[in-house]
């Protein structure tokens, strides 16, 4: 969507009230179900990876859902991005809040891991509405003006932005700072092939690499989205990296790979599995 679609959209959905919003994002969701194929079909692929048992027309039904789940959000995010924080704490329940202040305490600062599941922008937006100094390491959009706009609406938030293409210095800078560094490693990368939902998946290392050079507290995290404009933030105790793996960051991010799992899993709608999350393993002959 170019940017001043985008804009107007924003908008058009700003003020709007949730169930309003909520009905609107399901019916954009529905319609890129229907009309981007390429999305539709990986969802189905990737589903079918992971869940061969599962008879096809539940898959479909579980795509569709995704896709549902992901106009929600989206439209959310833009109707209510600029939400005053009192409201933000109001509409979002939260658990584990606890491992964030104890980490602190350490003076390391902390990675917060999450994935593209439930609603996790309003995880970022509730750590900044209660206070907390927060950064989002970010994938720059194709369209400038989308990411102008994008970014911006994060930034209402509180949160700081990190691109990712010159995320390094500036994560360690956040991290001898005392604050949070938030980032979604859970896309398609190419550092190491580690098992996702029982298939090898190019996985960023960097969590990992950063926690073993800094020795900030990486905590797990995931935003659930509850219904009408709430949410359900929990926050797990720090990861513990496996042991056993000589490659560095590797234990940690499968520590990770078995918590994300576990929160898909009980949720999978609310991933993203239009993703093409296991490309380098295909492109490796590895599936």
């Amino acid at each position: 969507m170019a940017s001043g679609s985008l804009s107007t959209l924003q908008r058009w959905l700003a003020g709007k009230p949730p169930e309003k919003v909520d009905e609107i994002g399901a019916r954009f969701g529905r319609l890129i179900h229907r009309v981007v194929k390429k999305r539709r079909e990986r969802a189905l692929s990737n589903l079918e990876l992971v869940f061969p048992e599962m008879p096809v027309s539940e898959r479909e039904a579980l795509a569709l859902r995704v896709f549902e789940h992901f106009g929600r959000v989206s439209a959310e995010f833009l109707a209510h991005a600029s939400l005053e924080p009192e409201r933000v704490i109001a509409t979002t329940d939260a658990t584990g809040m606890e491992y964030v202040d104890e980490a602190l305490k350490l003076g390391r600062g902390a990675l917060l891991l999450t994935g593209h599941f439930g609603n996790w922008e309003r995880g970022s937006a509730y750590l900044s509405s209660l206070g907390y100094r927060i950064n989002v390491v970010i994938r720059s959009a194709n369209d400038d003006g989308v990411d102008q706009l994008v970014n911006r609406l994060r930034g209402k938030g509180g949160a700081g932005i990190i691109p990712r293409g010159n995320a390094a210095k500036l994560i360690f800078q956040k991290l001898r700072a005392n604050e949070l560094v938030a980032i979604l490693p859970d896309q398609n990368a190419e550092d190491a092939f580690i098992p996702f939902f029982g298939h090898p998946a190019g996985t960023n290392l960097g969590p990992g690499v950063i926690h073993e050079r800094t020795g900030a507290p990486v905590i797990p995290s995931s935003c659930l989205y509850v219904g009408a404009g709430r949410c359900s933030l929990t926050v797990g105790a720090p990861l513990v990296a496996l042991p056993g793996y000589e490659t560095k960051g590797e234990g940690l991010m499968r520590a990770f790979h078995t918590f994300l799992e576990s929160v898909i899993s009980q949720n999978p709608e609310q991933w993203l599995w239009f993703h093409d999350r296991w490309r380098r393993a295909r492109e490796a002959g590895l599936l």
